[in-house]
């Protein structure tokens, strides 16, 4: 049963067209359980001159004092708002120069009032290279750019029969993503996405997802009112709601008539709504967190790191049974006594796997004699007291070493190996197995017996700006300068992501590996096609693991095994954004290197452009063995 005590705080702020009394508004929104209220910088009907003189000099007190509030009042309790009613991309000159030269002044206002807080504005078209250049760099706190999902005159012409048929419907994704494109993917510039009585496809909800949607802006009159005369949402709508708060908690603007008697229950609905639905996600703070993947191979885990990993609900439960199965179809019944497997398990780590062997002896009542590979000195001390406190009367010996240099008295019925990483081989476990497998009887078997990778084309504007910030500028107004970073690999649980096509298959291990001359190295080309105008930031990666037989493991998107949590997704970033069109094929080259002393992935784009070749030679992230 869910636990809602536990559901995160929803902060909702109400949308004023104009205040009179700050202070005065902020309590009553509070008393409406409002934790903010977002209100206009400047009076919209208030005209300034910016050139001549004397009204040049009056207008330069164009809004109120910030002695009003205090700095921390200002910073959590108001988001301000920029002017609608200017046009700095005007095609008459005059308007564009007075539309630049009062957003300049609103927005260093805002910023002074607001410190790191929010500030917003609203994007009426895709032309808007102007005005992001005047309000979208060097910023100190977040820029909302608000977006409705659906042009709404495009809407109306469906039903108004006073618009003309020839409507140019136009996509408002496009208009954010020329303004984002404008200010040069600014980590500080986000979205503020509003909700329309119009719905738009599924595809097209899922693209938001990879979004930065810091904020969902909600009209009353989006709302409907049920049989108690109490405002609701109707059901997609309250799908939808749920959908951006659970993948990107995101807070919510209400526009709704400060006089409306209902404000607090417009508030507490969307409190309640959320709170109803809240599932507790159990990965959460991990969540589109970047990581280095892990080489267990080159470096000792420390056990903060296993005692992660140990936790995994699921994984050890597969590797039981795979055992288990395993034991059972290598040793008849009239054989129970008589015959004792032999079991290496290579990289025992602090023992979960030896506890799975042992576990699965016992389930199925075969005999069994194991030997512990490990070379981290320090596993070594735990697997010890183990073998010595809780395994003493079982055949298990412990070897300290290397499992490539690893020289057994006798051959193995069954190797168990966990090496597998989120690509499935990016920790080496084809080389490790490889090395290994000279210990295996000729009929003997691998658990894992078979690992295939898989990726996909991917926006994840979150990600690939954490990737971007690696490498900042000293001064915060310089560009951020892609770099080795952009190059490297990494694990992330994505959840601010949107995923262009699904995913492919791309290299494939079998264990034991039966090729007389064993290569490693791999190359393929696969080629994807977007559905949607959209952003290419990279590809994501995933591997799904035969462990014996039918019993599986996958973080694969489509067959991810229930409840698994020791693996997410690998990240391959492009240096440089890729903007790509609906029906667009993208054609990707991939190659899996490896040389004496490490592996490395290498890839690059030949359609719709040409990229470099990312990685060449493992220059951002190699693999060491």
């Amino acid at each position: 049963m869910t636990d809602h005590s536990k559901a995160p705080t929803v902060c909702v702020s109400l949308y004023l067209d104009t205040v009179y009394e700050l202070e005065t508004a902020i309590e009553e929104a509070a008393r409406s359980n409002f934790q903010s209220i977002t209100i206009p910088m400047v009076h919209r009907r208030f005209e300034r001159e910016l050139v001549e003189e004397p009204l040049k000099t009056a207008h330069q007190c164009f809004t109120r004092s910030d002695l009003l509030l205090t700095s921390g009042q200002w910073l959590n309790r108001v988001i301000c708002r920029l002017s609608n009613n200017v046009d700095c991309d005007s095609a008459d000159g005059d308007v564009r120069k007075q539309g630049e030269a009062t957003m300049r002044q609103e927005i260093s206002y805002a910023e002074h009032l607001v410190q790191t807080g929010y500030v917003m504005v609203r994007l009426k078209s895709g032309n808007c290279a102007n005005l992001a250049r005047v309000v979208g760099h060097g910023l100190k706190g977040i820029l909302l750019a608000e977006v409705p999902m659906v042009d709404l005159k495009a809407a109306q012409a469906t039903w108004r029969a006073d618009v003309e048929e020839d409507v140019t419907v136009e996509d408002p994704w496009n208009w954010w993503n020329n303004f984002r494109s404008y200010v040069d993917h600014d980590t500080h510039v986000k979205v503020a996405l509003e909700f329309t009585a119009d719905i738009p496809k599924k595809e097209e909800i899922y693209r938001w997802l990879g979004e930065p949607v810091d904020a969902i802006v909600i009209s009353s009159s989006i709302f409907l009112t049920n049989s108690n005369n109490y405002p609701v949402l109707s059901k997609a709508h309250q799908e939808l709601l749920v959908l951006f708060h659970r993948t990107l908690g995101c807070h919510f603007i209400l526009k709704a008539n400060p006089e409306d008697k209902r404000l607090v229950h417009y508030s507490d609905y969307i409190k309640y709504i959320l709170k109803a639905n809240y599932v507790k996600d159990p990965m959460t703070g991990y969540d589109d967190l970047l990581e280095i993947p892990l080489q267990p191979l080159y470096d000792n885990l420390d056990s903060f790191t296993y005692e992660v990993f140990e936790k995994d609900p699921v994984k050890y439960i597969l590797y039981q049974n795979a055992i288990e199965q395993a034991l059972r179809d290598r040793v008849p019944t009239a054989e129970l006594d008589t015959r004792t497997s032999i079991i290496m398990v290579v990289g025992g780590g602090r023992g979960p796997l030896v506890r799975a062997t042992i576990n699965a002896s016992i389930k199925s009542k075969r005999k069994v004699k194991v030997y512990v590979i490990e070379k981290n000195p320090n596993a070594i001390v735990t697997l010890s007291a183990l073998i010595r406190e809780l395994w003493r009367d079982r055949n298990v010996e412990l070897i300290s070493t290397d499992m490539r240099e690893f020289e057994p008295p006798e051959k193995a019925d069954i190797l168990v190996s966990e090496l597998l990483g989120s690509f499935g081989d990016n920790e080496l476990s084809p080389e490790c197995l490889d090395g290994a497998q000279k210990h295996l009887k000729p009929d003997g078997i691998s658990i894992p017996s078979k690992s295939t990778s898989y990726l996909n084309p991917v926006m994840t504007t979150k990600i690939c700006n954490q990737i971007r910030s690696l490498e900042k500028s000293p001064h915060a107004k310089d560009r951020i300068v892609t770099s080795r970073y952009m190059e490297g690999s990494y694990v992330a649980y994505l959840k601010n992501v949107y995923h262009i096509d699904a995913p492919q298959p791309l290299f494939e291990f079998v264990h034991p590996n039966p090729a007389p001359i064993i290569d490693n190295s791999r190359s393929a080309s696969l080629t994807f096609k977007a559905s949607l105008d959209c952003v290419m930031h990279g590809f994501t990666g995933y591997f799904d693991a035969v462990l014996y037989k039918d019993i599986t493991i996958s973080i694969h998107p489509y067959s991810h095994t229930r409840g698994l949590g020791s693996w997410f997704s690998m990240f391959f970033p492009m240096t440089e954004p890729v903007q790509i069109r609906r029906g667009d094929e993208i054609r990707v080259n991939f190659w899996r290197c490896v040389a004496s002393h490490k592996v490395w992935y290498e890839w690059n784009m030949t359609a719709p452009r040409q990229s470099h070749i990312h990685n060449v030679q493992g220059r951002g992230m190699p693999i060491w063995k």
